[in-house]
């Protein structure tokens, strides 16, 4: 069985493992913040390998402490019969004060936590979470027209280089 290697980012010995690019596309957003996350080991195993999805996976605020929900971190081939369920509950590691912060901006209308990226910085896993507001259909539809021209705009810089 072939193992997937993450995408390793040269800057500051950052290696991101997973990413939601349909967050970008499905929220608008408004708030960035990191996060550890409480893992345990064949779970961290796994991560290393490549094998955690974001897809479809939010964030929760239960307690005054947040959880990720729903995020697949496939079982690690070496580990035991039962290491861990693939998409347990895991627990977010925030300062109170933070996630205080959070709630308050989630109170709000229409406002929801979602996760962005998963990596490693400096051997601990970290997740990068947003404060995002839901598009509309004209919205999504806005950003595909400007994408289009941004990308019209290049092409033709381009061929002026050329010639």
């Amino acid at each position: 069985m072939a193992t997937r290697t993450p995408k390793s980012k040269p800057d500051g010995g950052i290696l991101q493992v997973a990413d939601n690019k349909s967050a970008f596309h499905h929220y608008e957003i408004l708030d960035k913040f990191e996060a550890g996350l409480a893992l345990i080991g064949s779970e961290v195993k796994s991560i290393r390998l490549g094998g955690a999805s974001l897809k479809e996976s939010y964030i929760q605020v239960k307690d005054q402490e947040l959880f990720l929900i729903n995020c697949h971190i496939a079982p690690y081939a070496q580990s035991r019969v039962d290491a861990h369920a693939p998409t347990r509950e895991k627990k977010l590691l925030m300062h109170k004060r933070e996630i205080e912060k959070l709630g308050i901006q989630i109170r709000q209308k229409g406002l929801t936590l979602l996760p962005l990226r998963m990596y490693l910085k400096r051997g601990r896993v970290k997740i990068e979470l947003a404060v995002g507001r839901g598009k509309k259909l004209h919205d999504k539809r806005a950003d595909i027209k400007k994408r289009e021209a941004d990308r019209e705009i290049n092409r033709a810089m381009r061929r002026n280089q050329r010639d």
